[in-house]
């Protein structure tokens, strides 16, 4: 399934990758506010599910001095890229990427890391097909006391309905689809686990940030 996956995306990326950042600034909403958000705490392990180029996590490196940044994708094309950035902006020290399917990710194997103070997806779980699977392997990532952290699509419910059409057609050429079942299944995890659950949805419903927080 993992190469299956890893072919699928290298194809849409190979070109794509090289102006991936330029693009999406002006419609990934909420990421920035997102790594903002973030205060992983000094010595803290930080990981995000589908770090793409690298953008992300260097960001967050930076705004985040104390802690260490972890990222995996299933694309390998994405992942060049994003270790060619994450070198250019010296920081290799403290960022580390991996090849790894979101489903099945094993982060020990790969980074010696067992569980993270923060978890998050940055608009990739609406292009990962088992993101149900993906959400339960992130939440048991987690260390106790973390936070899993979401930003992605939402339900474009404060927008026209003919925006919405247009933006949800216009979505699926890039294999995306918002997760509207999102707060649901977040909700039935956090009873399970007793964690605490906050979602908002900024942009007039554009964007969903969803934050899990596991007890101490």
């Amino acid at each position: 399934m993992t190469t299956g996956a890893t072919a699928a995306m290298n194809r849409m990326y190979r070109h794509q990758r090289h102006v991936y950042d330029l693009t999406r600034k002006y419609y990934l909403l909420g990421r920035d506010d997102l790594i903002d958000r973030l205060d992983p705490g000094e010595a803290a392990c930080v990981l995000e599910i589908g770090c793409g180029t690298g953008r992300n996590l260097i960001r967050a490196a930076k705004r985040w001095p104390n802690a260490r940044f972890f990222g995996i994708d299933v694309s390998t094309a994405m992942l060049e890229t994003a270790i060619e950035a994450i070198g250019r902006a010296g920081l290799a020290g403290r960022v580390s990427v991996a090849h790894a399917d979101a489903t099945t990710l094993a982060p020990g194997a790969l980074f010696g890391v067992a569980a993270f103070e923060r978890v998050y997806f940055s608009y990739s779980l609406s292009m990962i097909p088992d993101w149900d699977a993906a959400l339960d392997r992130a939440l048991g990532l987690v260390a106790p006391g973390g936070e899993l952290r979401i930003v992605d699509f939402g339900g474009q419910e404060g927008l026209p309905r003919p925006v919405r059409t247009a933006l949800r057609q216009w979505l699926a050429l890039f294999h995306v689809e918002p997760r509207d079942r999102l707060e649901t299944c977040l909700a039935a995890r956090s009873r399970d686990l007793g964690a605490a659950l906050e979602i908002d949805r900024p942009y007039r419903g554009y964007a969903q940030h969803a934050v899990v927080r596991l007890a101490a």
